[in-house]
């Protein structure tokens, strides 16, 4: 293992009173970030070597006394150690020729004879081989760097109002870089705009046998010609006659769940919102939203004749006037 000149601690991002498990669950997550597999980035793989050397050091209780104790150097004081030699070096220092032992590893070729010291660094040995069953994997036979669970991926679907307010099964065709892929989806009822529905296993494939990461769609609610959706609340006009809006009626009102009644109170004026409770969009952990009837005061496009004589009659006898009353409702 080539000695690096960075503070291995520092490197994995934790303390230096740091747990074994602390230290192992800051590897994995960095070690997902920066696995050249999964990383394209200029200087991954050399991130991705550094973690797993700091790791390799840090997990294992003997060779992080040395290295608590000697820093760069607790690898030469392991094999000057190992030598007999006095110091933690040995007679010969850190690289002299002193009885400092060498270490081989095996390239799988016929011997050791193709290795080098373990001073030199990795030598022939390949590197997938040296961190085989980091993740649970085992070298070359568990898939490069071992077992890695694939990236969770994330898509934008849109739907309709009315199937985010029922729900219910729906085929989702997708474009992947694989081409047109279709999933079998569970709509929940009462999903918002913004929501995220997984579908387990369906994300990034994983490598050396691991897992398949989660593909996350986001919902989109598509603009409705009726309704108007914040949250789970629901608004919709009411058109309503000047006679209705003036003397009060009993109105039908469409809502995403069918036809409802609101009672329009006398004397209501355009932009006046009727509240039905619990008619928006579902929620199946709480209460539904609500939907808001906005009063829209429609007159006749061509009056009929004894329309006209009414509205001219009514013209001529009442003193409302309502610039004079702005606003009011």
């Amino acid at each position: 293992m080539a000695a690096s000149n960075h503070d291995y601690y520092e490197v994995l991002g934790v303390s230096r009173d740091a747990g074994t498990e602390e230290i192992q669950r800051a590897y994995r997550r960095l070690a997902r970030r920066w696995h050249p597999d999964l990383n394209k980035e200029p200087g991954a793989e050399e991130r991705f070597k550094e973690l797993s050397e700091a790791y390799q050091v840090l997990s294992d209780p003997d060779t992080r006394t040395r290295y608590d104790r000697f820093g760069p150097a607790w690898q030469q004081a392991r094999e000057g150690a190992a030598s007999g030699a006095g110091g933690p070096f040995g007679a010969g220092g850190p690289f002299g020729g002193g009885g400092g032992r060498r270490v081989y590893v095996n390239t799988g070729g016929p011997g050791f004879g193709e290795g080098r010291d373990r001073a030199g660094g990795f030598g022939g040995a390949d590197f997938e081989d040296l961190l085989g069953g980091l993740f649970g994997g085992a070298g070359r036979g568990g898939g490069g760097f071992g077992r890695m669970p694939g990236k969770d991926q994330e898509a934008e679907i849109t739907l309709d109002l009315e199937d985010a307010y029922s729900g219910g099964q729906r085929r989702i065709t997708l474009n992947t870089s694989g081409g047109p892929r279709s999933y079998e989806v569970n709509i929940p009822a009462g999903v918002t705009d913004g929501q995220r529905i997984r579908l387990a296993g369906q994300g990034g494939a994983g490598s050396g046998g691991g897992p398949a990461g989660d593909l996350y769609l986001v919902v989109r609610l598509a603009p409705h010609p009726r309704y108007r959706v914040q949250g789970r609340d629901v608004t919709v006009d009411l058109p309503v006659s000047p006679w209705e809006a003036a003397l009060g009626a009993s109105v039908q009102v469409e809502t995403p769940g069918g036809p409802a009644r609101v009672e329009l109170p006398p004397g209501s004026s355009s932009g006046r919102r009727l509240r039905l409770r619990g008619r928006g969009l579902p929620d199946p952990r709480g209460p539904a939203g609500d939907l808001y009837a906005e009063v829209k005061i429609m007159v006749p496009p061509e009056p009929t004749p004894d329309e006209r004589e009414l509205l001219q009659r009514l013209a001529e006898r009442s003193r409302f006037d309502p610039r004079a009353h702005g606003s009011r409702r």
